[in-house]
């Protein structure tokens, strides 16, 4: 699905008074954080039925029927991983799963729009992101099941590492794409980061260096609606998308649970910085139906009004109805789905029973670019520890 260049003005429906509305409501709030209203933009309604858009359809122009199928597809095996993970941490074979159940389509909507040469900078719940990189299923899993410090090469699929310290990648996305500035590509940052990462001031400042630089960065905050147990509300008086302007960055809220209208926005705010716009910050309003991480217990902090209420938004039942509108969800092609989804999880179960230790050494390597006699030193040190126990540094 290539980027496509409409010819639309960039700063339609962006951050302005019809896009956001700042005027007090009747409470003297603005539009509340959390509210699934209106307020943003939705071209996949819950039951399915597409709601035209003039500013944003042509960037969807091209998402044909099959189109539609292949993200299908994502969602469905992507709950699947999810699933087979909290599986695998529940019986002892991983310590620790961040799940993301419910923004399935947050995250490949946005995915799924970049190109292979732009990087991504994620928190630790992209999983679904990580899947449309190309990461491989197995060293998915190495950092969760605490066999490395990392699972895959970043360079290999342009996306780095996880970030679980909330806020940092939005500095790592900003310098990369002042990076690529100044390099004179094209090539675009995004940084993917959770409502509760933006009371971090880490959040705030990657805006002011990005609004300042007019850096080709992309600021993707997933709004779930809970930071582990605090509410969004706690945290914003009005939705988190009004902030940015403050910065002098243009922002959007978006239905985060359909995968077509985020697909829309990542692509305009890309191609914006990819021709020298600057930054986008983008709202996508979804909801995290499991807890926060496995060691988490959701059903101490909400209801199960809230859940039921969010249920009937679920990416996967909308994009369903969507194609069985269309008479093109037949019964081969949900077989041939789950029959990959399946497929994908026997290999994430394998993958991460195959996991063998490390040597304990190991947790020197790759601290420094080059030798150092002080990291020798400690590494020496700690060779003679661990050959007081039985196995050595095994």
């Amino acid at each position: 699905m290539s980027t496509i260049q409409p010819e639309t003005s960039l700063s339609n429906h962006l951050h302005d008074e019809r896009a956001i509305p700042t005027e007090p409501m009747v409470d003297g709030t603005s539009v509340p954080p959390g509210e699934a209203s209106a307020d943003f933009l939705q071209l996949l309604t819950p039951d399915g039925h597409r709601t035209p858009n003039a500013d944003y359809d042509p960037w969807v122009a091209d998402v044909d029927v099959a189109s539609l199928v292949r993200l299908y597809e994502d969602h469905v095996v992507v709950r699947r991983i999810d699933t087979e993970a909290m599986h695998l941490q529940r019986q002892g074979q991983l310590g620790l799963w961040a799940p993301l159940l419910g923004q399935e389509a947050a995250q490949i909507g946005s995915a799924r729009s970049l190109r292979s040469d732009d990087f991504v900078f994620s928190s630790y719940r992209e999983n679904a992101v990580a899947y449309c990189r190309g990461v491989d299923f197995t060293d998915l899993m190495r950092v969760w099941r605490g066999n490395s410090h990392s699972g895959w090469d970043p360079y290999e699929i342009n996306m780095a590492i996880p970030s679980v310290i909330i806020g940092t990648q939005a500095l790592h996305a900003t310098g990369y794409a002042m990076g690529c500035q100044f390099d004179g590509g094209d090539q675009v940052a995004i940084a993917y980061f959770g409502d509760g990462a933006t009371s971090q001031g880490d959040i705030s400042e990657a805006m002011v260096f990005a609004a300042r630089f007019q850096a080709p960065v992309v600021f993707f905050c997933q709004n779930n609606q809970w930071a582990i147990s605090e509410p969004v509300e706690r945290q914003a008086r009005i939705a988190i998308a009004n902030r940015a302007p403050g910065f002098g960055i243009p922002s959007i809220r978006v239905d985060g649970n359909d995968v077509l209208a985020v697909m829309a926005v990542t692509r305009r705010a890309i191609e914006r910085a990819r021709t020298g716009g600057g930054p986008t910050f983008i709202e996508a309003v979804t909801y995290r139906m499991g807890p926060h991480t496995t060691s988490d217990d959701p059903t101490r902090y909400r209801n199960q009004e809230e859940l039921d209420e969010w249920s009937v938004k679920d990416p996967i039942k909308r994009l369903e109805a969507h194609l069985s509108s269309m008479d093109a969800l037949t019964d081969e092609v949900r077989a041939e789905v789950q029959a990959k989804a399946d497929s994908v999880a026997a290999e994430v179960r394998a993958g991460t029973l195959g996991l063998t230790d490390p040597d304990g050494l190991s947790i020197f390597d790759h601290v420094l670019s080059s030798e150092s006699s002080w990291l020798e030193r400690q590494k020496s040190q700690y060779s003679a520890y661990l050959d007081m126990f039985e196995g050595g540094a095994r």
